[in-house]
């Protein structure tokens, strides 16, 4: 007898059936603001859900619903991309600013699609900011559980020792709630300022500076170095420089999926090798010549020739149109260059105890001009390097 299996087995779900997700996930993914931003939008009635206007957060959409900010269609996701910013000081970290000052977003290139900050810093503080399109990814990386480690350089009025910066490892109180270990330590005393490296694994508001303050410390100058992996390293300031996608997908891969992309756009997982038709315009494009020999030294079988060869261009064997003041001018480098290299030689060679003294004379250097011959008396027998001029 078959025994009767009495627990629930849900549903396997269809494949077909679209995958949903809260509203506020929709619009971080989008780039659009980051979920607590995003539901500030909804209350705001500034979000709608095909053609209707949501006023509650707790709404579910799929891939098929369509989602609209202040009447514009937005496109759902986008692959995600990374920058690294080097802001200034005196600008402030917000897309917009009731008492008119200047913002970081508008002072970005005109050709940047619409990112969001990972963190912020404030309008005096300076450094690298990090800038994304994904609301999703800016949470995942403001986390204190990803634990990763910004670091500061902090230029402080007043005296300090390293012991009483060791008392910051436990943690200070801001506005009642406690924080994370802060390691400084002292790089340099400047005069009346010390110079301080921070790091912490936090990002509350103001922390660098309310903790150097209960050590009776007036931080004036404060540099963002690094945010986990990604550094400021020799970023101008005002500048921005995208993270390629292969060191993205490196350092948050195993944190959120990271879309494989590449200069051109996405890839997907169809073939490279393109189509029949795109094959055969390749086979019956004209072919380079091949090369004859192996390795460095392989040279094409045919040379390309110019429309107005030079008579003496066989001899300087540069493949292109010379004149004839450069040919001579080749020429003479060159025999200047061979007599060098004979003189060389014989003095090697007469260095050596070893080996008779070399009475052979390094050959002139040839100057471009033909020597004219000697007369016909003076003609002497020998060799043929006499009375003669190169020919």
């Amino acid at each position: 007898m078959q025994k009767r299996n009495d627990r629930h087995t849900p549903p396997k779900p269809d494949a077909a059936t679209p995958q949903s997700e809260r509203i506020a996930k929709a619009l971080a993914r989008a780039g659009i603001a980051s979920r607590r931003d995003a539901e500030k939008l909804i209350e705001a009635g500034r979000i709608s859900v095909n053609g209707k206007q949501l006023d509650t957060p707790a709404f579910k959409v799929t891939a098929k619903d369509k989602i609209e900010f202040d009447g514009r269609l937005i496109n759902r996701k986008e692959p995600t991309r990374l920058w690294r910013y080097h802001k200034p000081s005196g600008l402030l970290t917000s897309h917009k600013d009731p008492q008119g000052r200047p913002t970081v977003f508008e002072n970005l290139p005109k050709d940047m699609p619409r990112v969001i900050s990972i963190g912020r810093l404030d309008m005096t503080s300076e450094g690298l900011l990090l800038l994304t399109n994904d609301g999703e990814l800016a949470r995942m990386l403001e986390l204190p559980s990803t634990a990763w480690a910004r670091r500061y350089r902090a230029r402080a009025y007043g005296h300090i020792t390293q012991d009483r910066l060791d008392t910051l490892k436990k943690g200070i109180e801001i506005d009642g709630i406690p924080t994370g270990p802060i390691e400084a330590t002292i790089d340099r005393q400047q005069g009346d300022n010390a110079w301080i490296n921070v790091t912490l694994r936090e990002g509350k508001n103001r922390e660098v500076r309310r903790a150097l303050d209960t050590l009776g410390l007036r931080v004036n100058r404060l540099i963002r170095v690094s945010y986990g992996p990604f550094q400021l390293a020799t970023l101008p300031s005002g500048e921005i420089e995208e993270v390629k996608n292969r060191i993205l997908r490196d350092q948050v891969g195993h944190l959120m999926e990271i879309e494989k992309t590449r200069a051109g756009g996405t890839l997907t997982g169809t073939s490279t090798r393109g189509t029949p038709k795109d094959r055969t315009a390749k086979a019956s494009a004209p072919s380079k010549p091949m090369p004859q020999g192996k390795g460095r030294n392989a040279k094409p079988k045919s040379r390309p020739q110019s429309k107005t060869p030079y008579k003496g261009q066989n001899a300087t064997s540069t493949g292109r149109d010379v004149s004839a003041k450069d040919a001579k001018k080749i020429i003479a480098e060159r025999s200047q260059k061979s007599a060098d290299r004979q003189s060389r030689k014989i003095a090697k060679a007469n260095a050596d105890p070893t080996r008779k003294p070399s009475n052979r004379r390094p050959s002139k250097a040839f100057n471009g001009s033909r020597s004219k011959p000697a007369p016909h008396g003076n003609r002497t027998r020998g060799n043929g390097n006499s009375g003669r001029g190169r020919r």
